[in-house]
Formats: C-alpha cells, structure tokens, sequence
C-alpha cells in the first residue's frame, strides 16, 4: 500500500510541530535546572498528562494491542498497575521526595539515596537506571518502527528507526524537560483523540457491531478473567515499582510547582491509564484479532495467528478500514505515544548520566548545558543502534523495567520506612538483586509457579539487604 500524499502530509505536519516545540524552548534554557526540571514551576494539567503519556507510551500502546489480540478484554489488568502505582506514590513517596527535592535542588532519583545513604549507592543507581532507560528509550523506537512498516508497507523498519529516532531525539536535545512535558500534552490529546473518535468507531462499524465481534471469538476474550493470578503478580511487582525509582516520574515530581500540584497530576495520571487507556488498548487488539478471524487480513498475507506478530494485527486492520487522510492522522496518533515514551527515556537516561554518573568526578562538565544537550544526543544515537537488534516490544520493556526494579526498589523501599540507613546493606542489595534477575533471564531458567524472575531479584535484594543492615548497625554500636 503506497503512502497517499494527504496522509503523508498530515503525519509530516505532526512531524514538525514536535520539532517546533522542541526548538522553542531551546533558547529558554538557561541553566541546568531549566533543562532537567523544567524550573519547578509547571502544573498538574501538564505534568500528569506527561506522566501517562510517558508511563503508557508506544510500548504499552502497541502491547496492549497484542494482549487484547492475544487474550481480549482481560489484558487491561496489566494497566490497573498504573492506578495502584500512582496511589502508593500520592500517599508514601511524594510528600517525602517532593520537599526533599525543592529543599536540597534535586535533580534526579539517585540523588535522593545520596542524602539517605551516601554518594555510592547513588553512583550504582544511577548506572543501574542509565542501562535501564537506554533500553527503554530503544524499545519505544522499535515500537514506532513496527508501527509505520506495519501500516506502510514502503517503510522498512531499518528507514522507520531512524526517522523515529532522529526525530524524538532532536526536539529533546534541543528543549529538555520543558519540550518533552509540552509534546507529551499534545501527543496524549492526539492519541486519545485519535483512538475515541476515529479507530474505535471505523472498526467496530467495520467489522460489523457487537454482533460481527462477539461472533467470531470465544466468549473468554471478553472477559475480565481471562487471566492467571500468577500473571497479574508477575505485572503488579515488575510495574508498581517503577512508580517509586523510575527517573521519569522523579523528574516530573521535582518539575512542580508544589506538592499539591504533584499529588494532583499523578492521580490525573492513574485514571487515564486504568480505565481509560487500559480498555482502549485491549478492545481495539481485540478488533484486529476479529479482523483475522473474519478473513479480513488474508489480503495482506495474514490468514491465521501464526501468521501474524500480535502487536502488528491492529495497524493492519486499521490500514485495511481508513480512508485517505483518516490514516494520517490515526498514524500520527500512535507515533505520539511513541514518541512520548522515547522521549522521556531518553531524557531521564541524560540526567542519570550528567547529574549522577559524570557530575560526581567532573563537577564542571556535569553541570554543563551545552555538555547535557551533547550527551542527550549520544545517547539516542546509542538507542537507535540498539532498537535495530530489538525483537518484542512489550518483552523489552518488561525486561528494562525488572532490571532496574530489582535493583533498586528495596532501597527506595527501605529509605521511607526505616529511619536509620545503610549504604553498605543498599549498595549489595542493589547487586545481588540485579545480578540475579539478570542471570534467571539470560540462563533460561524455569522458575516455580511461572513467576517472574524480577520476584527472585526482589527478595533477594530484601534479604541481602536487611541481614546487611543488621551487621552493619552490630558493627557500628561495636566500634
């Protein structure tokens, strides 16, 4: 299918207006505070909007869409962890990091186990993250690639990361957080606008109303239990968590104008994600699995599940259904969420970079601007490079966030509700909980019950953790 210049139009104006937005704030930026936190003056409105674009993005966009493919209606569960994430963080984390954060000019996540620990588990956290975020900015690429060689079939994906890519990394070096807050507003409006409005309406007409849908599945894919209780563990301990360490939302925090306005856009946040953007996803992953069973994709090559990547069944249904210029405007829908993760990944890698990684041992370079602009731009080129060896999405994401999680969360975990604190105890727990969910993966190893390997990371960086820090304070009343 040949790209028709009114679709390609809108989609390159959509193009140009993120570039637009990132350009002018380039000039707006003065100082480092300016470009990581956006002067601690923005509001709720904005900031929580960021935050579900940021926290759903292309990732859980296109991975939704594979799970309602996959196992219908049931596979929103895994977005509920976006309401109950942003809760824990409204009543345990944000009084706490918010007051911290304006009292002491924090910039980033790590910063905050420095003050509680010291300036070690600060540095391996924010190693840790930086890893985690370059994986996360690279699979947000990789999903905007699929997208576009799904929908035109013209674009390769090797043509499709390098636009995406060029394009998300561009406005973010040039305006920071500011550029990524305000495009991340537009590109959720965009999104939603495109999904309620156009998708959800041509497909539901096009393949016949409810009784064309219901018709062709078992009854289970419209079921809210269509799932296993040792799935809805594995999502709610590999996900939560990143509500408490995820460099992006700590961002967001220190960027507001006061605590109020904090707690405010992260329950802006969880609504949209569960029901809102939950339910969409899956129904319309849904409407593409319908579409096959209809023979409606056997066109396009696709006559069966094996035939098919579940996270590529939506686009093509939809490059099926829409008229000419609808497409343009769904496409750039889509490479809104996209761009909205790719973004803020990216963004949050730079600061672990510059604030925790380099800052410590060259104050100069670290607090540099023009250094943080430099380095913003390595570190997409570095993502790019990386979603072109990338396969699943939605494993890829999973995986970036065990590896930080499993990390990192008991530390955080332990800072809020012990008051005496351990850098030994917080650097080997760090350690042993990655290194062991890393090795669970990489080895293959089939763990009990189908539970994931970030639950074994976990409690062994709890263990390690807390007979650590039992020694340790022994040691200390000793000496």
């Amino acid at each position: 299918m040949e790209i028709h210049w009114i679709d390609l139009t809108i989609f390159i104006i959509y193009l140009f207006s993120m570039l637009g937005i990132g350009f002018f704030f380039y000039r707006k930026n003065e100082s480092k505070e300016d470009y990581y936190v956006g002067k601690r003056e923005m509001s709720a409105g904005h900031i929580g909007l960021s935050v579900v674009a940021t926290d759903v993005g292309g990732g859980f966009s296109i991975g939704l869409g594979g799970l309602g493919f996959v196992m219908g209606i049931s596979g929103s569960w895994m977005l509920f962890t976006g309401i109950l994430g942003a809760w824990l963080s409204i009543v345990f984390l944000i009084p706490k990091v918010y007051s911290h954060g304006k009292n002491f000019n924090f910039l980033s996540f790590p910063q905050l186990l420095e003050h509680y620990y010291d300036k070690r588990p600060a540095l391996i956290a924010g190693v840790i993250s930086f890893i985690g975020y370059v994986g996360f900015t690279s699979s947000q690429i990789l999903a905007g690639a699929k997208l576009a060689s799904a929908t035109f079939q013209v674009i390769t994906t090797t043509e499709a990361v390098l636009m995406i890519g060029i394009i998300a990394i561009v406005y973010t070096v040039a305006g920071g957080l500011k550029a990524v807050v305000y495009t991340d507003t537009v590109q959720w409006i965009i999104l939603m606008s495109g999904l309620i409005l156009i998708a959800i309406p041509f497909g539901y007409f096009h393949l016949g109303g409810w009784a064309g849908i219901s018709g062709y599945l078992p009854p289970v894919f419209f079921s809210l239990t269509n799932i296993s209780l040792v799935q809805i563990i594995n999502w709610m301990i590999t996900i939560v968590p990143i509500w408490f360490i995820g460099m992006t939302l700590y961002q967001r925090i220190y960027a507001c104008k006061d605590e109020k306005t904090a707690k405010k856009a992260w329950l802006i946040a969880g609504l949209f994600e569960w029901p809102v953007m939950a339910f969409l996803g899956t129904l319309l992953g849904l409407f593409g699995r319908v579409a096959l069973e209809q023979g409606l994709l056997a066109g396009m090559g696709y006559s069966t599940v094996a035939d098919i990547d579940s996270e590529i069944a939506l686009p093509v249904f939809l490059r099926h259904i829409l008229p000419i210029g609808l497409m343009g405007l769904v496409m750039s829908a889509y490479f809104s969420a996209i761009m909205s993760t790719a973004d803020s990944c990216l963004m949050a890698a730079s600061g672990n970079l510059m604030t925790d990684i380099i800052r410590p041992f060259h104050n100069r370079l670290g607090d540099s601007i023009r250094a943080s602009q430099l380095f913003t731009l390595i570190i997409g080129i570095l993502a790019i490079i990386i979603a072109l060896q990338m396969q699943q999405v939605l494993e890829i994401m999973l995986y970036s966030y065990a590896f930080m999680v499993s990390g990192i969360f008991v530390p955080v975990l332990m800072l809020l509700i012990n008051k005496k604190h351990s850098a030994l105890a917080a650097i080997l727990s760090m350690i042993s909980g990655g290194a062991v969910t890393l090795m669970l993966i990489l080895f293959g190893i089939n763990l009990p019950y189908g539970l994931d390997a970030i639950v074994f990371g976990i409690l062994t960086s709890l263990l390690v953790f807390r007979i650590t820090a039992y020694f340790d304070s022994r040691v200390k009343i000793i000496t």
